[in-house]
């Protein structure tokens, strides 16, 4: 007689996000195998759950290259989740992790929901390739080709349920430990990241580890429509008898040199400071010599002043320039 594997919907939302989903496929269980599981799955899937269900289940996903959320409703899909991305984010560099996040924020914007792809076994360059490609898609097929990567994630996961109930808790408390040092691995590359697991008694909370300053920049060219490489970028920190510079004040001598940098053929600066966990709080300028970049344009050089406080010591600043000969804008990136 064959074993019957039983399961509840606290388990099928581990696999799929949409409680839709979770429910059918509880009523519909128990499955005799794997494959009986995958196959009412499918049909729960593609054509009991509707739009909101599949955009529910979307949500549930963290984006590409970060941490689900502290507050995610399954610890379970949300540690499965860092293991699917560990091989993308061991072949992550600085500028692939950057440029991933900004593609995400894109296809963000233009679909309004956030880029899904089976990531198991999948390189960064590969995944940022993959996103360049679907995001020139019309809306209506990139749902459905979303929907299609969230069948793949279902699968996968059914197949982990399925194994962690047969190989037995000796087994699974092996593969906490595998999958915990393997996110030990990942939150040394992702500087975004952060560890799910609670650090022994009498030791202080571990706090991610950062790949990348934590202060950085980038040029866009918008009258060529391209990065601008070789501006001349400098940081610098407030270090006055007040908290900050007042306007109108004379500042001569008040700012306190960090790290100096030129921008790569993407635009992008090098190392502006020391890489930290803990930024020191306070105000910084980031000044960049767009006369020598841009001669007889209206701009000798450009300045941009921003206010670090205590409680984002331990966030990222990403603060990029879009410039022209005669205009500027910025704006706080990830």
């Amino acid at each position: 007689m064959e074993a019957v594997e039983v399961f509840g919907e606290k388990d099928f939302l581990a696999c799929c996000g949409s409680t839709r989903f979770a429910k059918e496929m509880a009523s519909a269980a128990p499955f005799a195998s794997l494959q009986e599981a995958v196959d009412a799955a499918t049909d729960i899937w593609f054509n009991k759950v509707d739009i909101n269900g599949w955009l529910e289940a979307f949500a549930a996903h963290p984006q590409i290259g970060q941490s689900p959320s502290s507050h995610h409703k399954s610890p379970t899909s949300a540690q499965w989740s860092k293991g699917e991305q560990s091989t993308a984010l061991a072949t992550a560099t600085d500028s692939t992790l950057q440029e991933l996040s900004d593609w995400n924020s894109r296809y963000h914007e233009k679909f309004g929901f956030v880029f899904l792809i089976c990531a198991s076994g999948r390189s960064t360059p590969g995944i940022l390739a993959e996103l360049k490609r679907r995001y020139q898609n019309r809306p209506l097929a990139e749902f459905e080709t979303a929907a299609g990567e969230q069948m793949k994630i279902i699968e996968l996961r059914l197949a982990k349920l399925f194994s962690t109930k047969a190989e037995g808790a000796s087994t699974t408390n092996a593969q906490d430990i595998a999958t915990k040092a393997g996110e030990d691995r990942v939150s040394i590359i992702g500087a975004h990241l952060t560890t799910s697991f609670e650090a022994p008694v009498a030791k202080p909370a571990r706090i991610p580890v950062r790949t990348r300053p934590p202060i950085t920049t980038h040029v866009l060219d918008v009258a060529r429509g391209s990065p601008a490489s070789g501006v001349d970028v400098g940081l610098e920190m407030w270090r006055g008898n007040q908290a900050c510079p007042t306007f109108g004040e004379n500042d001569t001598g008040n700012w306190v040199f960090q790290g100096s940098s030129t921008t790569d053929k993407d635009g992008r600066s090098g190392q502006l400071m020391s890489i930290v966990d803990a930024l020191n709080p306070g105000t910084y300028r980031i000044s960049f010599n767009t006369g020598k970049y841009s001669p007889g344009g209206f701009f000798p050089f450009v300045s941009i002043v921003f206010e670090v406080r205590e409680s984002q010591k331990w966030e990222h600043f990403h603060v990029p320039l879009l410039f022209s000969p005669f205009s500027f804008t910025t704006y706080r990136g990830s």
